[in-house]
């Protein structure tokens, strides 16, 4: 790799904030762009896991802060972005990572449409895709004033196709694609081509939420876990460092001509039939 190229997807300089950043997939996200250079902010609801996070990041020799918020509550959202700015100056990069679902949502297989729990589906809807939202108005504030930033959204499978049984998070995370979309030409018809928004949609990855459902304590595969590795080509889950190499080249200058866009990650799931 020539420094031409190196430089192209250095985010050397720029300061990412990753809502959710505590997660599994966050965390992996978080460490990939403090490897590229970026100065991190791991922004989540448990904020002594954040700052456990960025202490690790700024042992190894990056820059890295842990802040403490909820994505569905503005003031706290407010009051970080103002800490960041503070301690960093400027936010180039954010990457929405924060979501997740819940029981009510998720239609059981005793149980039909008649049973969905309202309120949980609403939450779910809430916390993901105002989830999205909500951080996207706070933190790109400071892009649109300098004409130059990048919002990266997490979507995911679902919204391309439905997945049976989560009705709440699969209206969600459609949600998402769409305002990826709305949201990337809003930003360039307004604030110019500086300032880009796309997606990324994770396959099947283990993830603490998840593992009960798509494993056994063996560790062997539950037959929804098995379904999903059957419509995936490459026939296993998703590891977490997978989804870096996508999430620094759509955050770097390498992507200098792409928004609006949601790229899967997903061992080919999206493009199979299952024929």
């Amino acid at each position: 790799m020539n420094l031409q190229t190196n430089q192209l997807f250095s985010l050397a300089g720029k300061t990412a904030v990753v809502t959710g950043g505590t997660g599994v997939l966050g965390q992996a996200m978080v460490k990939g762009l403090s490897a590229a250079g970026a100065s991190v902010v791991i922004l989540g609801r448990r904020k002594d896991a954040a700052e456990d996070i960025a202490r690790e990041l700024r042992a190894a020799g990056g820059k890295a802060l842990g802040v403490g918020a909820d994505v569905l509550q503005r003031d706290q959202l407010d009051a970080a972005y103002e800490h960041v700015i503070k301690e960093f100056g400027t936010i180039d990069i954010l990457v929405n990572a924060a979501g997740g679902n819940m029981a009510g949502a998720v239609i059981a297989p005793d149980k039909n449409f008649f049973d969905l729990d309202i309120d949980a589906f609403q939450q779910v809807v809430d916390l993901n895709l105002l989830g999205t939202v909500l951080p996207s108005q706070v933190f790109s504030k400071d892009m649109a004033a300098r004409r130059k930033g990048v919002v990266i959204n997490i979507a995911s499978m679902s919204s391309f196709r439905p997945i049976t049984r989560v009705v709440g998070y699969s209206a969600a995370k459609a949600g998402i694609d769409n305002f990826t979309q709305w949201l990337a030409v809003e930003m360039a018809r307004k604030f110019g081509e500086g300032l880009r928004v796309n997606a990324i949609s994770p396959g099947f990855f283990i993830t603490e939420q998840n593992r009960s459902l798509l494993t056994n304590p063996d560790s062997t595969y539950t037959a929804r876990g098995q379904a999903a590795i059957n419509q995936t080509p490459f026939g296993r889950f998703g590891r977490p460092e997978e989804l870096i190499g996508t999430l620094v080249w759509l955050c770097s200058d390498a992507a200098a001509f792409v928004t609006g866009v949601n790229v899967p990650v997903d061992g080919g799931f999206n493009a199979f039939c299952g024929v």
